[in-house]
C-alpha cells in the first residue's frame, strides 16, 4: 500500500537489540481494503511475534488461521473471518467437557462476566469456544487504530485461553486432566 507523505507517521519499534522506524498510514480506514489491512497486520506480527507459529488463508471465505503456541494450552488457533460488516473471532477452547459438566459451565459463565471483547460460547457438538464480533466500523479511523484493536483482539484470546484453560479443563476432566 502506498500512502502520501502528508498520510504517514512513524512508529518505532525493536527488532533485537535495534530500533527500527517504519511508516505507519493515518489514512482513513474507508479508504482501505479490510482483507490487505489484515494480511499486512498479520505479516508483521508473524515477523515480529514469537508466540506465532503459523498464519493461513482462506480466499473465500476472507477467513485467516493464525496459530500460537501457548503454555497452559499448547496451541491456541484463533480464526479471523471478515464478513460483509464485522470482524468475527472464534478460538476453540475446549471439547465438551465430560465431568461435572453444570459446574464447568458455570465457571466459564462467570468468567464471561470479566472478559472483555470476547465470551464462552458453546459450538458444535458442544465443544467450548471463545469467539468476538466487531462491527468493522470498530476497528477505528485510521490503520494504527485498526491494528491496535487487532492487536488488542489477538491478545484477549490468547490470554483468556491461558488464564481459564487448567481450570475448566481440570473441572471438566477432572479425572484425566492434571496440571
Amino acid at each position: 500500500m502506498t500512502f502520501a507523505p502528508a498520510n504517514r507517521s512513524w512508529r518505532a519499534f525493536s527488532v533485537g537489540a535495534n530500533t527500527v522506524n517504519r511508516p505507519v498510514s493515518t489514512v482513513p480506514l474507508d479508504s482501505l481494503s479490510f482483507a490487505m489491512l489484515i494480511d499486512a497486520w498479520l505479516s508483521d506480527e508473524q515477523r515480529d511475534n514469537t508466540t506465532i507459529l503459523a498464519i493461513d488463508r482462506d480466499i473465500e471465505p476472507q477467513r485467516w488461521y493464525v496459530r500460537m503456541r501457548g503454555d497452559e494450552k499448547q496451541i491456541i488457533t484463533v480464526w479471523l473471518t471478515l464478513r460483509e460488516m464485522t470482524l468475527y473471532a472464534e478460538t476453540y477452547f475446549m471439547p465438551a467437557p465430560e465431568e461435572q459438566v453444570a459446574a464447568c459451565f458455570e465457571y466459564l459463565l462467570r468468567a464471561n462476566q470479566r472478559l472483555f471483547g470476547m465470551k464462552f460460547a458453546i459450538g458444535d457438538e458442544d465443544a467450548v469456544y471463545l469467539i468476538a464480533q466487531l462491527p468493522l466500523s470498530a476497528l477505528g479511523g485510521s490503520e494504527t487504530e485498526a491494528r491496535a484493536e487487532l492487536d488488542r483482539l489477538l491478545g484477549s484470546a490468547y490470554a483468556y485461553s491461558e488464564e481459564c484453560f487448567s481450570t475448566a479443563m481440570s473441572i471438566g476432566f477432572a479425572s484425566r486432566y492434571r496440571r
